[in-house]
């Protein structure tokens, strides 16, 4: 099998200047033909509106079935940083997340919940997935509040 050469995992890596610079990586799935979910949760992502250019917040969860790859954690944590030095609406945003995945690792199923948090006294989410749950593998709710402001 031929060695993979990932560039930033174990080494000192900037933060992209915006997504589009940024390098999502994989590495083999040892466990490719076996279904299983993967999930990220990503509690404080942050990116900016693109009109004030003030910061905007997000609980972001992406599951996903692998298929012959798996993400490199570090990279998608090096690509969803760099959301923070650009701007974007927040369907958009969590899309665009979703595209880049897939193209990156091709799995076999994904599913990104971006739960953002107030804009203007309105907290908008945004729900994408490739099509149907795979049948033979358990996916957990992701089971983040709705925005309820001080309780």
């Amino acid at each position: 099998m031929k060695k993979q050469t990932l560039t930033q995992l174990g080494k000192q890596a900037k933060l992209p200047a915006s997504p589009d610079k940024a390098l999502i990586e994989k590495v083999k799935n040892p466990h490719a033909g076996t279904n299983y979910c993967v999930r990220f949760s990503c509690p404080e992502f942050t990116s900016l509106c693109p009109i004030t250019g003030q910061p905007d917040f997000a609980h972001l969860v992406i599951d996903y079935v692998p298929g012959d790859f798996l993400v490199e954690s570090k990279s998608l944590k090096l690509f969803l940083g760099s959301f923070r030095n650009v701007g974007s609406f927040h369907e958009d945003c969590t899309i665009a997340i979703a595209l880049r995945l897939i193209k990156a690792v091709k799995p076999q199923w994904l599913r990104i919940g971006g739960y953002w948090y107030p804009r203007g006294g309105i907290p908008i989410d945004v729900f994408y997935q490739t099509g149907e749950e795979p049948a033979d593998v358990w996916i957990p709710p992701q089971e983040v509040p709705g925005y309820h402001g001080r309780g």
